[in-house]
């Protein structure tokens, strides 16, 4: 996808995730807060016509090369299009099992376990002070990789391709959870489609 960007749906209900995200924050958070990065990206691009047939991806990995005077919107505006639509598509309701097969064991070399990659997500989620994002990507070398980012920074300008992404801004929990972030996290496992993270982690490894 390329400029125009638009907004990606949801591919469910606002209401389908509840009880661990709410109805209210996620039409709020989607149609707001999503919508409203989609249109600042657009904005940002728009007397830029060599850089629209760009993916956001693109725009993402190469942010350096991009002009001054639009590198600070774009990498905000496009830093939150691309993580919302990653976000949306890594939950479904009632969730979707465990990782297994390759997902599975490059958890396992990583991290230990599955409850032990859960326990350092949610501390590194949880630990990021103020607004961002809590991450499980894939390295250059194919290895998955647990760390937090700010704001609404990408792994992508890091070098390394987000297969799971937790929004931890308030706008993502406050509604139902307040200052109760672990709690939120906690609840989120709930939620998270692990076979759509097997399909990303697939397509990185050639």
């Amino acid at each position: 996808m390329a400029y125009p960007f638009e907004l990606p749906e949801l591919g469910y209900n606002h209401d389908a995730l509840e009880p661990h995200i709410d109805a209210r924050t996620m039409e709020i958070h989607h149609g707001k807060h999503h919508a409203g990065y989609t249109n600042n990206l657009n904005a940002a691009l728009a007397s830029h016509s060599d850089l629209h047939a760009h993916s956001v991806e693109d725009l993402l990995a190469d942010i350096d090369a991009l002009p001054e005077s639009i590198r600070g919107a774009v990498r905000n505006n496009a830093g939150g299009y691309a993580n919302h639509a990653l976000f949306w598509s890594i939950m479904t309701p009632g969730g979707a099992g465990n990782p297994s097969g390759d997902l599975s064991a490059a958890i396992d070399a990583a991290f230990g376990s599955l409850d032990d990659f859960k326990s350092k997500f949610q501390a590194t989620a949880g630990g990021q002070f103020g607004s961002g994002w809590g991450w499980l990507s894939v390295d250059g070398h194919g290895s998955v990789r647990c760390f937090s980012t700010a704001n609404q920074d990408s792994p992508l300008m890091r070098g390394m391709t987000p297969i799971l992404g937790v929004d931890v801004w308030e706008h993502a929990y406050y509604l139902n959870y307040q200052n109760r972030r672990p709690d939120y996290l906690s609840a989120w496992w709930n939620v998270v489609n692990w076979d759509v993270v097997a399909q990303l982690y697939a397509s990185t490894q050639g």
